[in-house]
Order: C-alpha cells, then structure tokens, then sequence
C-alpha cells in the first residue's frame, strides 16, 4: 500500500513537471520568472532619502516582480544601523553611501567584504549654512545681473570661521558617517576654501585634530533640527532635508556635490561577498529591476514627478510632495526665491550614472586617506581593493540581458576599462586620474599625502 502511494505521487510530480513545461512552450516568457533565482523574497534597506527612489520605483512599478523578486523595502534609522543589519544578515542588501563598503571592506568600520555592483544615483549631496552665517558670509559673494555667482564657495565662509575663532567660539557642522559621502564631500569643500576640516589620527577618531572647524555625525531626517536649534552652523546632506532647510527658513543651501566633486557615485546597491556568492542570479536579478528603474526615471520629467508622489508616502521618504519634487524634477531653490535649474543635481541613469566605475570608488579613497582614515598605501592596493568591492561584470551581465529583452539599448552599456577619463570638474579645479591616487593627493595644500 505504501508503494503504492509513493509510485502515485512520483506520477502526479512527472504530471505537474511536464505540464508546467508545456505551458511555458506556449508562452511568450517564462511562466515562472524567478525559477532560477536562488532566493526570491528579500528585505532591502534604505534611509529616507530622495536618491532611494531607484529601490521605490523597482517595487511601486513591478520591476521587481516581473524579475522574479518579491521585495520587502525597511526604512533604517541611520547609516550605521543599516550597514550592520546588511552585515548581519537582517537585509539582504541596501541603499548605501558609495564611500562606506570601501571603509568595512579595508576594515576602517566593521570589518566586512562588501559587493557593490551597481550605482543608484550620482550628484545629490547640499550643503547649507545657518541663517546667522548665511548673513555673515553673504557679503563676501560675487553678484552678476542681480544675482549671487554660483557655485558658492568656502571662500566666502572663511571669514566667519575667523570671526568665530576670535570670539572663543566652535564653528560645528554636520555630516551623516564618518566613512561616507557628506563628511568627504563637506571636507573637500571646506579644504577648496582655505579651511581645515581636521584629520583623523589614532589617539583621534573624531577627526578634530589642527581642525578649524568641528565636524560630527546627524541622522539625515535631524540635519535641519540641528540648524535650527543652533548646535550646528552648517550641514551636508541629500534631500529632502537640505530642501527643508529652505521650506523651514532655518537656514540656506549654498552648493552640492555637482558643483563640488560633480558626476562621482553618490549612492551605490551592495550586498556581503558571502550574499553575493550564494545568490548570484538573485543578485542580477536586482540589478536588473534597479537599472529599468533608473532608466524609467531619467526617461521624462513626468516620471519624476510621478516619483515624488510616490516617495511622500509615509513608509518611504515621509516629507510633502511639494519639498520633494522641485529638486526631483531638475529646479533648487537655495535663498528664498532663489529658483535655479538644476537638472543634474540628481542622476539615476543617464551619462552610465549606474556603472560601478572604479575611478570613482578610487576617489574615495584618496579622501579617505587625504583626511587621516587611511595609512598611505601604493597606487596598486587602490585598485586591488576596489576591485574586490566594485563589480561591473555583474552589472554588465544584468544590462546584455536587458538588451536581449528588448529593455535596453546596447549603446547605454559603456564601453570603459572602469576608470573615467582624467576629470577638473571639481570646486577647486584639481584634475583627478583615477590611475594615479598619489599624485592626485600630492596636489593639495590641506590634507595628508
């Protein structure tokens, strides 16, 4: 009798394998689209942020779906928070400052072997000053035709660092991560303006030493609390806080990292090495509905504006429609009826903006060493260590299968080693080549060599 029933059900398996088979013949694509996948329920991480908007998009428009992914999205209280529940294994990936999987990775934070392959957004970091120090740092500005000259820079803020060390006063100012995009990005600033950002040191982990100014770490969502309280006299962060800054009047934005060290990664996809390699399909499959999300974005403006809708939900970034479209959709206002366009002061996929370059991660680096993080290293540990964290093959093998698909067109796949061509789009004109980390850091009158 046991045989029996053992022979039936071998018979009624043979029955629903075949049958599954047929219907797929029948098809025009597969009737299971995650039957390759390793894994096909995930929890991706992100912070409240507008450049989230690739992993939103990815789900709100089934792009996931129809990759064969059924995505939990879990907003994370702060950068440290979500880049230890990567390593624990309670995300499966996440949103990620581009810098930090270089710092876990070398072992600077929790050591860690982060995966990176693929860039969510590029450009979108603001700086911003208190109302007090806007006024104080306001004269120093060029104006032509009635307006002040953009881009703003830490030239015109010097004095009042000056001014505020004469009267016995800190200048504090605010970043998100020690290991991360707005401290390096703010730090470049205020270097390109004459003024020490401080280096970080053994017996220092605060990165206060010979610093005229005093940086430390703010939650995102907290950055324009701390303007308005008087605890902080600057900020750097993404939107929709800096924009709020404005909606608020407790402050002003004065440039972002378009103008300061404009077209580098911003915002990278990651996942642990050991994630990676028991998931490689799932993991192009990410990629995959990340690429057709950025592509979707960058498309029309329309979809932009759709995407604020979207993000002002309560479960992803939670502020108004009206503080996150404006920037969204290529428009900044920076003093109040300051309007300006600004296209680019977020990408999502145009100009490769998803191609995880190494010059870009090796960029990172050099002010990861430029500020004291980092022992100084040959140009060949760069490139060793960014290999082990970037990986445009993955990349590559999620957008041939795009193409294929007829989702993509083969002329949006790059044509690069992984280093960008030598580049001066940077605040202060200093041209960086990716293939030279040293020389590059020997240009700089503030900062370690």
């Amino acid at each position: 009798m046991q045989i029996s029933h053992r022979v039936s059900r071998i018979f009624f398996s043979l029955f629903l394998i075949l049958g599954i088979g047929l219907l797929g013949c029948f098809s025009s694509r597969p009737l299971f689209a995650g039957d390759m996948l390793e894994k096909d329920e995930l929890t991706l991480g992100f912070i409240k942020l507008t450049d989230c908007v690739p992993l939103v998009i990815a789900k709100e428009k089934g792009f996931f779906e129809e990759e064969g992914l059924y995505v939990t999205l879990q907003a994370q209280a702060n950068w440290k928070v979500l880049m230890d529940r990567v390593i624990d294994g309670q995300l499966d990936g996440s949103h990620m400052l581009a810098a930090a999987p270089l710092g876990h990775t070398s072992g600077l934070l929790t050591k860690a072997h982060i995966i990176i392959p693929y860039v969510m957004s590029v450009n979108g970091a603001g700086i911003a000053v208190s109302n007090e120090v806007w006024q104080k740092m306001k004269p120093n500005i060029a104006i032509e035709d009635g307006k002040l000259v953009h881009p703003i820079k830490a030239d015109a803020l010097k004095p009042v660092v000056e001014e505020f060390k004469n009267d016995g006063k800190p200048f504090k100012m605010s970043m998100t991560y020690p290991v991360g995009t707005h401290n390096y990005v703010l730090r470049y600033w205020l270097a390109a303006g004459g003024i020490h950002p401080g280096y970080y040191t053994a017996t220092d982990t605060s990165g206060m030493t010979d610093a005229e100014v005093q940086l430390s770490v703010t939650p995102p969502p907290q950055m324009p609390a701390v303007l308005e309280a008087g605890t902080s006299y600057g900020i750097c962060v993404n939107d929709p806080w800096h924009k709020q800054v404005v909606d608020k009047g407790v402050g002003v934005p004065v440039t972002s990292s378009y103008y300061v060290n404009g077209g580098i990664s911003d915002k990278v996809f990651g996942v642990t090495k050991e994630w990676a390699d028991a998931n490689p399909h799932t993991l192009k499959a990410i990629v995959k509905a990340l690429m057709r999300a950025g592509k979707w974005l960058d498309e029309d403006v329309k979809n932009r504006d759709e995407a604020a809708k979207i993000l002002s939900k309560p479960e992803y970034v939670g502020a108004n429609y009206e503080v996150i479209r404006p920037m969204l959709t290529g428009t900044f206002e920076y003093e109040k009826g300051d309007k300006r366009s600004e296209p680019d002061w977020d990408v999502f996929f145009r100009n490769n903006a998803t191609y995880p370059y190494y010059s870009d991660a090796i960029w990172w680096l050099t002010q990861v060493r430029r500020w004291g993080q980092l022992e100084a290293k040959p140009d060949e540990w760069y490139l060793n260590l960014v290999k082990d964290v970037y990986h445009p093959e993955i990349w590559r093998e999620a957008a041939q299968e795009l193409v294929k698909a007829g989702k993509l067109d083969e002329s949006q796949i790059p044509e690069t080693d992984g280093f960008k061509p030598p580049s001066s789009n940077f605040i202060d004109g200093v041209t960086f080549d990716g293939h030279e980390p040293n020389e590059y850091l020997k240009k700089f009158k503030i900062g370690m060599k």
